[in-house]
């Protein structure tokens, strides 16, 4: 496996080593020992989550204000564009954010670490979207910003994809801007 740096400290693109042939193909999507190794992160993952998305279902910006989780993610069938936003307003990359395509085909995944927001957009008929987590899901703590906030500028691939407008949950369409949430320190 090896680690692609991002423009963002501590966010990283994996790209696991794949063993195959005509019979199919392995390869180890998580090893403690090398994460480590690559990422400098150690962490503890307390919960797996899949999701099965439709094409132009946009899930995010998403983050827990206390317990946030960390996440590793991955897509193991389609595809998705997948984004970190740094949201930690003492970081000299507030505001920014990283994209990265992960697909059942590149096998690659976006470590996101806690003080990110998270979203991702599917760009394929369906995806099914998996991602470990540093701390368990909790509701009471959940928030989110605005998929489209201007001054983030996150440039989704939506028209590429024929994507004219990505589906939304009431609660995303709801999320407000970066200047109106509550964020880290």
């Amino acid at each position: 496996m090896q680690a692609l740096s991002t423009a963002i400290d501590g966010v990283f693109i994996l790209e696991p080593k794949l063993f195959g042939d005509a019979r199919g193909f392995f390869t180890e999507s998580y090893n403690r020992r090398v994460f480590e190794e690559l990422t400098g992160a150690q962490v503890d993952f307390v919960q797996d989550n899949h999701s099965r998305s439709a094409k132009g279902v946009l899930r995010g910006l998403h983050y827990q204000l206390h317990q946030p989780q960390g996440k590793l993610v991955r897509v193991v069938r389609g595809a998705v564009f997948d984004v970190a936003v740094d949201i930690r307003r003492s970081s000299p990359t507030f505001g920014q954010w990283v994209g990265v395509e992960l697909t059942e085909d590149n096998h690659r995944q976006l470590w996101v670490p806690a003080g990110m927001a998270h979203g991702f957009v599917v760009l394929s008929d369906s995806a099914d979207f998996l991602y470990k987590a540093t701390d368990f899901y909790a509701p009471q703590h959940e928030r989110g910003i605005a998929w489209n906030d201007p001054a983030i500028a996150i440039d989704w691939p939506l028209a590429a994809h024929g994507i004219a407008q990505p589906l939304l949950s009431d609660k995303d369409k709801a999320a407000p801007l970066l200047d109106q949430a509550e964020v880290y320190a």
